[in-house]
């Protein structure tokens, strides 16, 4: 009878992430078909805009695999329709110079690899440019529109070629990686050139002066180099160099003025710095560059041109965002576009000082947004999900708390759908991953962090910034560098006691999880602070700092921005902020997901984590899910709703059910639910 009461509670629970809409909210089944708009750029005479549907396949449904990409285009009228649709990918969307037709990359029909394409915007097909070494990794076109600069990895010669075929294809690790070259080609045709450039070339930008190119090269073509060694040079289109600017640190956007006078990108004033954030510029040749906002208490992530002398960006700041504007010599500084929950992510800028961006909000994920004639505010464009506004939402709150030491900490809470007052509730933190990211209050829901569908299902779900976080400025960021998993994890857990003072939370009824850093606390919180968690799900976590700095594609990252010491130096540091040298105090139910073929933290960290809990006299329960090819995250539609259930539905068992032993491994995925469309 035991045995039988027990089944009905295990298939009651199951079933829970699936029937939410019994009451309203959101399901995991509606978070699994979100679309959104991917990239959004306007053409240089202000009139279209061109911008990717990111469209997700359907579990079960036809081939699985990552999201399609579909071409759309809103055009003169403010009507939007489909260029190219269905089963695509379309990436790196630009402009013919004078407006005629849409540029991307893509592999199309026969193409063997990525091949540079281009629609008019008139009518008619896509037309097929060209294609180098092993497919176009990026390209910029020249302002005349003729000429294109192309970036490729550089092909196997002909000998290792046959070698390869041959069977003879051993990986000579770290020593037998590629580089990217540069190329320029003719679009009337012609033999592409390529430039002798030392290095690997990560990104081009042609100069709308035409006569130069700024581009961004790393020794190496391996991760670590292309995190914290990328470097500008600016040359020639014959590849003769005429300057650098030889930023310290992690380096990201950047953009030529209009006139091609000056060159703007966003850096580090320092090489500790953990993540880029800084706004500069420089001349045309390069040289020194100027800080423009020295002081800001945030971070800068996407910058452009609005004329000769006026510079765009987006700054990140807190939980919101804005798009600011400062003149080149550095005053000016004003706000032009913000409002609370709206975070834009990115900005284009027509000929004629037009802009576009890309947005998300608490109501919906991102799409195409530009200034209103009317009204000169900024408007929503598309409507990627016209369903959603017919799903009750939760209420979702910025608050603020007191780490133990005084700091205050920003959070993103989302409520319970159908709170009543007095009552208490499950709830579940969310950590973020880096740990130099933050959370925005714009749409937070996604697969493997489903606020919504959690807040429908009864639970409480707060986001943290804690310490280390982007987006309160530099300072704030370091403030957990070199000391990992003290105060920065602690922050987490001041948060759960300021919910459970505010008497909304149910203090035995807690759960994390996170993603890479994310996941990192997620185990922290099932080994360390285990008396403290009733739930953990870590994704793609460390378990082994010792380890993973031995096995990641990042150790130069990690040692510059994060330790500040290598493990020989201090194994002591190392050793006590592993979860598995806490792991005799575990008592926390955890459910351990990694796809195995992860480059940033090897799936042996959740491996060792897994063994050494098992091998314990008494071990929680404890679960190792591993995902075929999937790296630092699941892109594939199957493993993301298989993540999904799982992850619900061990919060459900450990914070809302009787506990005990794990779920059955095996899931009833009712892929039926994907079938109707």
């Amino acid at each position: 009878m035991i045995q039988k009461h027990r089944l009905t509670v295990l298939l009651a629970l199951f079933l829970l992430p699936l029937l939410a809409s019994a009451e309203g909210g959101m399901t995991l089944e509606q978070i699994a078909r979100l679309q959104q708009v991917g990239q959004a750029v306007v053409s240089p005479d202000g009139n279209r805009i061109a911008y990717t549907r990111i469209v997700p396949r359907r579990p079960g449904v036809g081939e699985d695999g990552p999201a399609w990409s579909e071409l759309h285009v809103i055009g003169r009228d403010g009507q939007s329709r489909g260029f190219i649709t269905g089963e695509v990918n379309i990436r790196q969307l630009g402009w013919m110079p004078d407006s005629s037709a849409i540029t991307f990359v893509s592999r199309r029909g026969s193409d063997s690899q990525t091949t540079l394409y281009r629609i008019p915007v008139a009518g008619g097909e896509a037309e097929r440019l060209l294609t180098i070494g092993t497919g176009v990794a990026a390209y910029s076109l020249a302002p005349d529109g003729r000429r294109v600069a192309l970036i490729s990895t550089e092909p196997l010669d002909d000998d290792t070629q046959a070698l390869h075929d041959k069977g003879f294809n051993a990986i000579i690790f770290e020593e037998d990686w590629r580089p990217r070259r540069l190329w320029i080609a003719d679009l009337n045709g012609g033999e592409p050139e390529t430039l002798d450039i030392e290095g690997s070339v990560q990104r081009v930008q042609w100069s709308p002066a035409g006569d130069r190119l700024a581009i961004v090269v790393t020794p190496r073509q391996l991760v670590d180099d292309t995190l914290m060694f990328q470097r500008i040079r600016i040359i020639r289109p014959d590849g003769s160099e005429i300057g650098r600017i030889d930023n310290p640190g992690k380096l990201g956007a950047s953009a030529w003025s209009p006139d091609g006078a000056h060159f703007a990108f966003i850096a580090t004033d320092k090489i500790e710095d953990t993540r880029e954030g800084r706004l500069m510029v420089a001349g045309r040749d390069g040289g020194e560059w100027t800080n423009l906002l020295p002081d800001l208490l945030g971070h800068i992530w996407h910058v452009n041109w609005r004329a000769p002398g006026e510079i765009l960006f987006i700054s990140y700041e807190g939980v919101e965002a804005r798009v600011g504007q400062i003149a080149v010599n550095g005053r000016g500084h004003t706000t032009l576009y913000e409002r609370s929950g709206l975070i834009f992510d990115s900005l284009s800028v027509a000929d004629n000082g037009r802009m576009v961006f890309t947005a998300n909000t608490p109501e919906h994920p991102r799409e195409v947004y530009a200034p209103s004639p009317r009204t000169l505010e900024v408007e929503r464009l598309t409507d990627s999900n016209p369903w959603l506004a017919d799903v009750r939402l939760a209420r979702q709150q910025v608050v603020r708390y007191p780490a133990a030491d005084g700091l205050e900490i920003e959070a993103l809470l989302f409520w319970p759908l159908d709170y009543e007052q007095g009552q208490t509730y499950p709830l579940i933190v969310a950590a973020h991953g880096g740990p130099e990211a933050h959370y925005s209050n714009g749409w937070l829901t996604t697969y493997n962090l489903p606020a919504q569908h959690a807040a429908a299902a009864g639970y409480f779900m707060i986001y943290p910034n804690y310490r280390g976080s982007t987006g309160r400025g530099v300072e704030f960021a370091l403030t957990s560098q070199g000391r990992p998993a003290k105060e920065e994890f602690s922050d987490l857990v001041d948060g759960v006691d300021w919910m459970i003072e505010q008497g909304l939370v149910d203090a035995d009824r807690v759960g994390m999880t996170g993603g890479s850093y994310g996941g990192y606390a997620s185990a922290w919180a099932a080994t360390y602070y285990s008396d403290r968690f009733a739930a953990a799900v870590m994704n793609v976590g460390i378990s082994d700092k010792i380890s993973m700095l031995g096995t990641s594609d990042i150790p130069q990252e990690l040692y510059l921005v994060h330790y500040l010491t290598w493990p020989w130096e201090d194994w002591d540091l190392f050793k006590k902020a592993s979860p598995i040298y806490h792991v005799q105090n575990a008592r926390t139910p955890i459910l351990i997901l990694h796809g195995d073929a992860d480059p940033r933290v090897d799936p042996t960290q959740s491996r060792i984590l897994y063994r050494y809990l098992v091998l314990q006299d008494d071990p929680p329960p404890v679960r190792l899910v591993l995902y075929r090819g999937e790296g630092h995250g699941n892109q594939r539609a199957s493993s993301r709703w298989d993540y999904s259930l799982r992850l619900m539905r061990w919060m459900d068992l450990y914070l809302k059910g009787e506990g005990g032993d794990p779920p059955p491994h095996q899931l009833d995925y009712r892929l039926d639910v994907f079938s109707d469309d």
